[in-house]
């Protein structure tokens, strides 16, 4: 069986084409600038030349319909004919309550997906206008929907619950819903099979640190806590989001600079994090880059961003009483080892050993960082959600032809 993943965003579409008999990606691409007449497909087909075409895509059907005509061109596409394509999956951020698993896309679905618009306008809006293209191009092809916020819905209400006033919970469902939840669950497999251990008998940490940034604490092999809440802005230092911080501020900010309440959502998701800190960039790189040369904010930013992952995996440690396993994943944690050791060198008192050697190694595998003898594994498992969408696309497939 052939899938296609596809993640929308408002301006964008990501894809992977998958073999299933092997789990081998046959193409991968991006498009980029929706919605102007000068956007970007860029096409990467396994084993030939990268193609890149700009022209006019003014909306997700059109965008859909150039990702089909790469994928059946002649030169350099991977399928002969778009019935190969027997299946989509669709990566959607936000399943609120209602959504535990994936699930195959139905009337219902799509309209509990419409439901959460409130609780994600900058995300679910256009997973919806991915799931709809899909359906104006290929409509007898079955799609299924994988969402971030499912592999927290194991959490307890003393998690995900916030101390305001319950009504605000039972009229707006105003909760802790986290998200990354498909590569913390990914993840987390992943490391339970590289120590050949049961996940169900592992308390384990995984960070997800990327341009957005959060920690999982899973305890029995389910989401026990997590640092995302009822937003992705929530819990750690990121790139460009503030993470955590005294909810007073906001309306203290808005009354002293005059800001509306677009201005101010837009400073913390956009305008903080490690961008407001150093001055410099939101890329990890560029700002470890300059602090190396010795630029103080740069050296701020790194210190406080590296403080608050500390900060949650001590809490977390705590919360599971223990912890076994410390998983790093995603852009920055797979790569920057001085995040890495900065982290693991400052909870030593948890029984952490980091092997600097190992730490300093690349690799596109998961491997172990810390030494033999450290009492908590730490490892780095480079992350695959768009695989783990299409095992739970190609699984909901197959129970439902049996079904």
């Amino acid at each position: 069986m052939k899938i296609l993943v596809i993640n929308a965003g408002s301006s964008s579409l990501k894809y992977q084409l998958y073999d299933m008999s092997n789990e081998s990606v046959l193409a991968s691409g991006r498009v980029e600038r929706i919605g102007m007449d000068s956007s970007i497909v860029t096409h990467e087909p396994i084993g030939k030349p990268e193609v890149r075409h700009v022209s006019e895509i003014l909306d997700h059907v059109t965008a859909v319909k150039r990702v089909t005509d790469m994928l059946l061109h002649p030169e350099f596409g991977a399928i002969r004919k778009l019935t190969e394509i027997e299946a989509v999956g669709h990566r959607v951020v936000h399943g609120g309550e209602a959504f535990s698993s994936s699930v195959l896309v139905t009337p219902e679905v799509k309209l509990e997906i419409r439901r959460l618009f409130d609780l994600a306008p900058l995300h679910n809006p256009a997973h919806m206008m991915g799931i709809t293209a899909v359906e104006t191009n290929m409509p007898d092809v079955p799609q299924a929907v994988v969402f971030d916020t499912a592999f927290h819905q194991t959490m307890p209400n003393t998690s995900y619950l916030y101390p305001i006033p319950t009504v605000l919970y039972r009229r707006h469902k105003i909760r802790r819903y986290g998200f990354h939840g498909t590569s913390h669950s990914y993840v987390s497999a992943q490391a339970a099979a590289y120590l050949q251990k049961p996940l169900e008998s592992l308390k384990m940490i995984s960070c997800h640190i990327g341009n957005g940034a959060s920690c999982a604490a899973i305890l029995d092999g389910k989401s026990f806590d997590t640092s995302m809440g009822m937003t992705p802005l929530e819990g750690l230092m990121m790139g460009t989001r503030s993470g955590d911080l005294d909810p007073a501020i906001v309306p203290f900010v808005m009354n002293k600079e005059e800001l509306t309440l677009n201005e101010v959502n837009s400073m913390l998701n956009k305008h903080s994090g490690m961008l407001a800190i150093s001055g410099i960039s939101s890329d990890m790189r560029e700002v470890t880059e300059a602090m190396n040369d010795g630029d103080k904010n740069a050296k701020l930013a790194f210190d406080m961003y590296t403080y608050r992952v500390k900060k949650y995996i001590g809490a977390y440690a705590a919360a599971m009483n223990g912890l076994d396993t410390l998983v790093f994943t995603a852009g920055v944690g797979e790569n920057s080892a001085a995040l890495r050791k900065a982290v693991c060198e400052g909870i030593t008192f948890l029984g952490i050993e980091l092997d600097e050697k190992r730490n300093s190694e690349r690799s596109k595998d998961a491997r172990q960082i810390s030494t033999d003898n450290s009492r908590i594994k730490v490892l780095v498992v480079p992350t695959n959600e768009e695989l783990l969408i299409a095992r739970d696309t190609y699984n909901l497939v197959k129970q439902s032809e049996i079904s």
